[in-house]
């Protein structure tokens, strides 16, 4: 007889219901069944009985299998003050602060530098952080984590400052690493990260990024004039401290695009293909990205992400002593951060990074900062009516889904209609949040930049292999399908 596992047929029913029960789709019905134009192969409910039958075959190329990772979190109004404490319990003996010049002054830092001296760990700050960080500051601070040579790092601000010291974590790690080697491919290597990193406590002080939970950091490649990023999962934190009180001096405009990111996060990894759409399957483990497609955990942050943010961001933005709001948006932006950090994002973010990459000179107001910004969560958000009316003929019940979040009744909504109303849902929306610019218009952008803008996308192929509806097997289609987007993302 061979050798092997047989699994008895009453075993094999019992697995295949099992998976039933957790089948990927939100409302229940598969989207393999109900819409046959979203998948070109069998549903997972299929493969997965397959893969329980039969040994792994590592010549299919579609992926079989997902991973979940996330930092441990601690949630808390006031547990800022334990960091020290933490450090203590590491035996971390030369601790870098990461923070920038504002973040400095709040009372967020004043909390964390009484904890490290209460509890005598040795540390030192390092406060020139960018706000939007290009490569030419991420090496700055680079350099300044390997002349102290720490053995434990500890970010203090929002997404800018813990990418920054994620990327001071892995370079001081690995000192002798070009600083291409691991940044995403095309534009770098891609080189996956061959080992755990030194600690690295995140303690954000915006409601948005959710970088405490992930391992990914983005900053600007100048010379690419283009976002990009490196993402891994040796990259997360080991710890977030996620503080409700450290977000209460956050001004109005940074709550609303701050608030537009965790939006986008979490309607991105939502509507993600799923993750054994994804190609190719890694031949080892450690070559799996972090943004695998949308699967049946990160659904359930995505989805109560979105919800939370739809009510309470609203609130945030309006009254800022509705503390009850900003906690929860807190909350919203870690469960995305989750969601998205597993499942990954797609176009808003893909379109995103040139539109900041290649601002025309656009100040966001309310930001204290003194050069030309478009605020992360603007250049992602900005697109998004256009993105998901597009992406609706997909998986017209996700779509639906997401609408509903936003207070439409969907009952007799026909499903070839689902991305036409989710996107006026999402304009809605943004327009009564009220400050922001309706399109790319408003940023300073118009028809002529269309071109340059699809061509600083094309490289952003690691969200963009997630996007539904996108053809990226015909680059000229592919880039047809971009500039359509950005010209219907002029105005809303």
């Amino acid at each position: 007889m061979p050798t092997g596992i047989r699994i008895s047929p009453t075993r094999a029913a019992r697995a295949v219901n099992l998976l039933r029960a957790v089948q990927f789709t939100h409302p229940p019905s598969c989207p393999c069944h109900s819409n046959p134009n979203h998948h070109h192969g069998p549903s997972t409910i299929h493969q997965a009985a397959r893969t329980l039958a039969t040994p792994i075959d590592t010549t299919q190329q579609k992926e079989y299998a997902f991973e979940m990772a996330a930092s441990s979190i601690r949630f808390g109004p006031g547990c800022t003050k334990e960091v020290g404490m933490d450090f203590k319990n590491l035996g971390s003996k030369k601790v870098m602060v990461v923070t920038d010049s504002t973040v400095r002054k709040l009372n967020a830092m004043k909390q964390v530098v009484e904890g490290l001296e209460r509890e005598g760990v040795p540390f030192e700050v390092f406060d020139q952080v960018r706000v939007e960080p290009k490569d030419s500051s991420i090496k700055v601070a680079i350099e300044a984590g390997k002349r102290y040579k720490p053995d434990a790092f500890l970010a203090v601000g929002g997404g800018s400052v813990i990418d920054t010291a994620k990327l001071m974590n892995l370079y001081t790690t690995f000192p002798d690493a070009d600083f291409l080697d691991f940044v995403n491919a095309p534009l770098g290597r891609g080189l996956p990260i061959p080992s755990k990193l030194f600690p690295l406590i995140a303690v954000p002080t915006t409601a948005g990024t959710g970088s405490e939970t992930t391992g990914t950091a983005i900053f600007d490649l100048v010379s690419k004039r283009a976002k990009t990023g490196i993402a891994h999962r040796n990259l997360k934190p080991t710890l977030g401290i996620v503080d409700p009180l450290n977000t209460r001096t956050m001004p109005s405009a940074v709550h609303a695009s701050s608030g537009l990111d965790v939006l986008c996060h979490s309607l991105e990894s939502w509507t993600a293909i799923p993750y054994y759409e994804r190609t190719p399957r890694p031949t080892n483990p450690i070559n799996r990205p972090a943004y695998q497609g949308a699967n049946p955990i990160s659904d359930i942050f995505s989805l109560q992400a979105l919800k939370d943010t739809v009510k309470y961001l609203p609130r945030a933005v309006k009254d800022p002593d509705d503390h009850e709001a900003q906690s929860k948006m807190l909350l919203a932006a870690t469960l995305a951060g989750v969601g998205f950090g597993n499942a990954g994002v797609h176009l808003c973010h893909g379109m995103s990074y040139p539109i900041s990459g290649q601002n025309p000179g656009y100040k966001h107001a309310g930001y204290d900062v003194d050069h030309a910004i478009v605020p992360h969560g603007v250049s992602v958000a900005v697109t998004a009516p256009a993105v998901f009316k597009f992406t609706g003929a997909s998986n017209p019940e996700r779509h639906l889904a997401a609408a509903e979040c936003f207070g439409v009744d969907v009952s007799n909504v026909k499903r070839e209609s689902a991305g036409e109303v989710l996107g006026e849902a999402l304009a809605e929306f943004l327009v009564r949040l009220g400050d922001q610019p309706r399109g790319l218009k408003a940023l300073g952008f118009g028809r002529e930049h269309v071109d340059q803008l699809v061509e600083g996308t094309i490289p952003q192929a690691r969200v963009l292999m997630l996007a539904p509806s996108l053809d990226m097997q015909n680059v000229e289609a592919e880039r047809e399908q971009l500039g359509r987007l950005f010209e219907e993302s002029m105005e809303y």
